[in-house]
């Protein structure tokens, strides 16, 4: 009787990853429907921001159109920006039917952290 030995045979997929982001940034974009105090408690709740970092992303997000909340891993990223989406209106502003838009945009990571001395939200 003989005995016949399989070995595993392994595959191995040539493509790479180094293409994919592993990063994503948590945009918030300016709209005239909001308020500095909307964007600074946004900022408070959602993402633990200290009131200065909080009046920052205000000023930033009125002055440039834009401003980066966080930069973190994809499924984290998408809860945030689902957690903006969901923030609610402006009560300030009669105007304001609804919460800001965020998108989500691959970070150029440079090899520093987004939020230096800042635990991770």
């Amino acid at each position: 009787m003989s005995i016949t030995s399989t070995r595993p045979v392994t595959v191995t997929d040539e493509r790479t990853d180094t293409d994919r982001p592993w990063l994503w940034n948590v945009v918030l974009i300016d709209d005239d429907d909001h308020s500095y105090d909307y964007v600074i408690n946004l900022s408070r709740k959602l993402f633990a921001h200290p009131v200065e970092r909080a009046f920052e992303n205000a000023r930033q997000v009125d002055a440039q159109g834009r401003v980066i909340l966080l930069t973190t891993h994809k499924e984290h990223a998408e809860l945030k920006q689902d957690q903006i989406h969901s923030f609610g209106r402006d009560r300030l502003i009669s105007a304001c039917e609804g919460a800001m838009s965020a998108i989500l945009e691959p970070a150029e990571f440079d090899g520093e952290d987004e939020n230096p001395g800042e635990p991770p939200a």
